[in-house]
């Protein structure tokens, strides 16, 4: 029998994922689910040869004439502008006509009866090129002059050539970062659905419905008011959804509006790999100069990425990277540039931390050099050089660090993880073992939290309070897998003081809140769970007014409780109430709207606040390595990681475990490699390998901080939880290399390049051999 005192669901306290016995049914319904309306035609694309070359002439009349195709679309296909570049720089096209610039670049798309036909079809396309040379890497790029794909963003603060000369040590090294494929489970798919006049609705897998929704009128030439896209979950995006399906929705809408059928593509997974962008890869020059005791006094950082053919988001990816390099150290003269390197390869997109783990690993590898260096225990090094008071408070982009709790978060994960004996037993350990090499790490993050596009932090949503009591929400962020749903009910629930099972949770649509920005930068919650909080309020606002006027008591002696209001002396159902408003015309539906407080950015200068707040998080890992073979596991991690006060506690703590482990596969085995001719040859499950469940930690300890509450007003004062804790996994790759150091009694620097893969780990100990 229900607590006639409480409600279910209601904030800070553990709620199941609302889809989660749909997901492990079988039963969530996903864009390829839905039924298909007679007369539904397949696209698939065809794609470059190629890495780069101009296109002397494209035979299509074998595609054309192949079994089940209905057309082949092309560039002289597009009724409207022939660009999907989401920063609209104009330089990622639908299809090219002149040049091809990376290999699978979609190039045309058929148009057939069925995916099979469709497919078999685009092979047989018949092109000329005119082979030019190309570069692949960003070394590669900027040796043959390749021009920067966007502006270059420098962050300087203090008098980098007067710190090294007080700085009686300083070392100049480089280090490379691999990318990462986002292999979401669920891949691109979208499913275009023509309408009277200009009309066309769009189901699709996308974390940026409005973006989709704009790029598809910008190809068809009409306005945004014509099309409508929709999203009623995602089997996972991890920022891979985010400008990615442009191409995908803008190639069915065409098909089905030139032909008045409703049209739809999912490429296969190689397919979806080789034309969709990655994580970046970056090639980072660093210059450290610090004192006896390991405190940094000049840090000189330049960042160059692979960016891939056109700019899509890497500017602002490149831009965050620079944002992170300092994680959570200060830096009394500092200077870091970023170089973001056009490529002959797919462009590089957003992925969970959008540049914010590059950043961030290198700042622990320049910590690792000085305790190599110095022969200190790098947690001292760290210790010594955290962000502090006054004096030590201020970042490389000049905002304060005016929230910072790492002292306490690393002195507890340090003390329950037992560190400083778990070491020393190590150490020994090292010294009598031959062949197993053991390693450990304790690493921090400190990761800020916006969009640091200004006018992205803002959000929408629309709240109806039906007369029979039932409510429903709709909002304008995307659910991936990820709980931002359930934690937007367990908001609305709260403020109506409802059972969380009142509330109807409905797909994201254009149609029904505007002009929203992508569910990334872990600003899902903050932003949404603000704007369903401002709709629930207005509604609450009127029904309290009703209320009080109704029964002629003051607007104070009103109160929403568990399923019922209070009102003067007198409990009334939830339900009664506002069947009663409904009769007396009470307008029972909102628009509710937040936008991001405190914020701003000047690119220009390189300063500015960007972060409403910083998340922070510390973890702990263990490892054990085979000297003979580099091949290594995790036996143990410890995980302690600020949420502020959790919405949700067991989906807060299963974002931490899966951003860890994912974080942890992209620093050790998810390796993504071009062949010469620029072929992506890991681009499918079987060349590239993810983390499996038998690579998680032996031992796997995660808490949330339940101290932590967010000192900034955000919603039921949460912190972010999506991308923090994705560099909690950089405590695997320091405590590797601690183990291959062990080969050189720790007095050497193994300077592993990510990801370090047991032949990196392997090729590292016989580097050392020898060097101890």
């Amino acid at each position: 029998m229900k607590d006639h005192q409480t409600i279910s669901g209601a904030v800070h306290h553990d709620r199941q994922h609302d889809s989660a016995i749909k997901h492990v049914t079988g039963r969530a319904e996903y864009t390829d689910d839905i039924a298909e309306p007679y007369g539904t035609l397949h696209a698939y694309l065809g794609v470059s040869t190629v890495a780069h070359a101009n296109i002397r002439s494209i035979d299509l009349s074998a595609v054309r004439a192949a079994r089940g195709v209905v057309d082949v679309l092309t560039a002289d296909d597009i009724p409207g502008v022939n660009d999907i570049s989401p920063t609209g720089k104009h330089d990622e096209p639908v299809f090219p006509t002149e040049k091809v610039e990376f290999h699978g670049q979609p190039m045309f798309a058929v148009i057939a009866e069925t995916r099979d036909a469709a497919r078999r079809a685009a092979e047989l396309a018949e092109v000329d090129y005119e082979l030019l040379p190309h570069a692949l890497d960003p070394v590669q790029a900027q040796e043959a002059g390749y021009p920067m794909i966007t502006d270059p963003l420098k962050l300087e603060r203090g008098d980098v050539e007067a710190g090294r000369k007080g700085a009686p040590h300083r070392i100049q090294a480089q280090m490379t970062v691999g990318g990462q494929d986002h292999m979401y489970l669920e891949g691109h798919i979208a499913f275009a659905i023509p309408g009277e006049d200009e009309d066309v609705t769009v189901h699709c897998s996308t974390q940026h419905p409005s973006e989709a929704q704009h790029m598809v009128a910008h190809v068809l030439g009409v306005a945004n008011n014509a099309v409508t896209v929709n999203v009623r979950r995602m089997g996972g995006g991890f920022g891979g959804k985010e400008s990615q399906m442009n191409l995908f929705c803008a190639v069915a809408a065409i098909a089905a509006k030139k032909h008045n059928r409703p049209v739809k593509i999912r490429p296969d997974r190689d397919q979806d790999m080789t034309a969709t962008g990655k994580r970046h890869d970056f090639v980072i020059d660093y210059d450290v100069a610090f004192d006896d005791a390991g405190r940094i006094q000049a840090v000189e950082g330049g960042f160059a990425a692979r960016c891939g053919y056109s700019s899509d988001l890497s500017g602002p990816v490149t831009d965050r990277a620079l944002f992170h390099a300092d994680n959570a150290y200060f830096y009394p003269n500092v200077l870091l540039k970023s170089r973001p390197m056009k490529t002959n390869t797919v462009s590089n997109t957003a992925f969970r931390g959008f540049g914010g783990p590059q950043g961030v690993v290198a700042a622990e590898r320049m910590i690792e050099e000085i305790a190599y260096a110095l022969g200190k225990d790098p947690l001292d090094v760290r210790k010594a050089n955290f962000y502090g008071e006054d004096g030590r408070d201020l970042t490389p982009y000049h905002q304060k660090v005016e929230d910072n709790i790492l002292d306490r978060l690393i002195g507890e994960l340090e003390e329950n993880a037992k560190y400083r004996k778990r070491r020393e037993e190590i150490i020994a350990f090292n010294k009598e073992s031959k062949i197993i090499k053991k390693g450990i790490a304790l690493t921090p993050v400190k990761f800020g939290i916006s969009f640091t596009a200004t006018w992205y932090n803002q959000a929408g949503s629309l709240i109806h309070v039906y007369n029979d009591g039932s409510i429903h929400l709709n909002h304008g962020g995307t659910e991936m897998g990820q709980g931002l749903n359930t934690k937007v009910a367990q908001v609305v629930a709260d403020a109506f003081q409802v059972d969380f099972e009142r509330i109807k949770i409905t797909k994201t649509t254009t149609e029904k809140v505007p002009n929203t920005s992508a569910t990334a930068a872990s600003s899902g919650s903050d932003l949404n769970g603000m704007a369903a909080l401002d709709a629930a309020e207005q509604i609450i606002a009127r029904l309290t007014k009703f209320a009080a006027e109704k029964y002629e008591v003051s607007e104070a002696e009103v109160e929403f409780l568990p399923n019922r209001v209070r009102v003067g002396s007198e409990e009334i159902p939830f339900d009664t109430l506002v069947k009663e408003a409904y009769m007396a015309r009470v307008h029972l539906s909102a628009a509710g709207f937040y936008k991001t407080p405190e914020i701003h950015w000047d690119r220009a200068a390189g300063k500015g606040q960007p972060f409403f707040y910083y998340a922070y998080g510390a973890s702990c890992s263990e490892v054990s390595v085979d000297t003979l073979t580099g091949e290594y596991r995790v036996e143990r991690t410890d995980i302690l990681h600020d949420v502020g006060r959790s919405l949700n506690p067991v989906l807060d703590k299963g974002q931490v475990e899966g951003a860890f482990i994912q974080g942890m596969g992209w620093l050790t085995t998810e390796e993504l490699w071009w062949d010469g001719e620029g072929r992506l040859r890991t681009h499918a499950p079987s060349t590239y390998k993810i983390p499996l469940a038998s690579d998680r930690p032996r031992i796997f300890n995660t808490q949330l901080a339940q101290w932590s509450v967010n000192k900034k007003r955000t919603i039921k004062r949460s912190k972010a939880v999506g991308e923090p804790p994705f560099m909690l996994g950089i405590s695997v790759f320091e405590a590797l290399s601690m183990a291959v150091a062990s080969t050189a009694d720790y007095k050497v620097c193994p300077r592993l390049d990510a990801p370090a893969t047991p032949e990196r780990v392997l090729m590292a100990i016989e580097t050392l051999k020898g060097q101890g």
